[in-house]
């Protein structure tokens, strides 16, 4: 696994060095762009918009344009300079119960460990953290921009989820949005009972992807020639009349 980030966790005046993992990967299927023609692979080129010519990545530089036809070119140690404490620690700045931030905020969750220099300090605030029940706000600069991320264990390892800002969350403006009360006392009562029915202790590892493995079914009967026959149908929606109906029906076929 390659680090993406190397810096310290600043815990007041205590510095405890550590390298950034991402925590997730891609479980996409692999589909290659074709033309439509003759099947021939499409793929993508750095052109410049001037003169057509392709670019080489090493000859490509990041610019600001101030002002028509001017650009200030940035460089690596540029970022860097702009605040060199920042690009270098993830500096926790509050200590919040972790069920204050919705979970609407989270963005992407990273690996955190240590070298042997700083492992007592990264297991002291590991334990420390857990004792508390508490999680730490942290800010911290990553691809020339300043993320918050809340720091918390997972497993035997600390953890960075990153954050969204709030102005990143689009506004619900728009949306249609159902009245403030027009399901019946009964038919809430109905609806409480399928969820305490359908109440179950998480388990991630029973979850699954199984739509990828049933178009990795649709592509092995196209290759050996097979005509494709759609699979379930979608779902009607239900009437207002129908809810007080199917919600028993609901219950009764998962009690079966």
């Amino acid at each position: 696994m390659k680090s993406i980030w190397k810096g310290a966790i600043s815990f007041g005046l205590v510095n405890i060095p550590v390298r950034m993992y991402s925590a997730t990967q891609s479980q996409s299927l692999d589909l290659d762009m074709l033309r439509k023609e003759d099947h021939c692979k499409v793929y993508f080129k750095r052109v410049c918009r001037d003169d057509g010519k392709e670019i080489p990545y090493e000859d490509i530089v990041k610019g600001y344009k101030y002002k028509d036809g001017d650009y200030v070119i940035l460089t690596d140690k540029d970022f860097e300079s702009a605040n060199v404490e920042k690009t270098h620690t993830l500096e926790i700045i509050h200590f919040v119960k972790e069920s204050e931030i919705s979970t609407v905020y989270y963005d992407k969750p990273y690996f955190l460990d240590s070298d042997k220099t700083g492992m007592k300090a990264y297991g002291l605030l590991k334990d420390a953290i857990n004792k508390s029940g508490k999680v730490g706000v942290a800010r911290y600069v990553m691809r020339n921009r300043e993320h918050i991320g809340v720091i918390k264990t997972y497993k035997d390892f600390l953890i960075v989820n990153q954050l969204r800002y709030p102005a990143e969350i689009r506004s619900t403006e728009g949306l249609a949005k159902p009245p403030a009360k027009e399901a019946s006392a009964k038919e809430i009562n109905m609806a409480e009972a399928l969820i305490k029915q359908l109440t179950y202790k998480f388990k991630p590892a029973e979850y699954k992807d199984t739509y990828i493995d049933e178009l990795k079914k649709i592509i092995e009967d196209k290759a050996k020639g097979k005509k494709v026959k759609a699979k379930g149908k979608a779902p009607k929606a239900t009437g207002t009349k129908d809810i007080m109906t199917l919600l028993k029906k609901s219950i009764a076929k998962k009690a079966a």
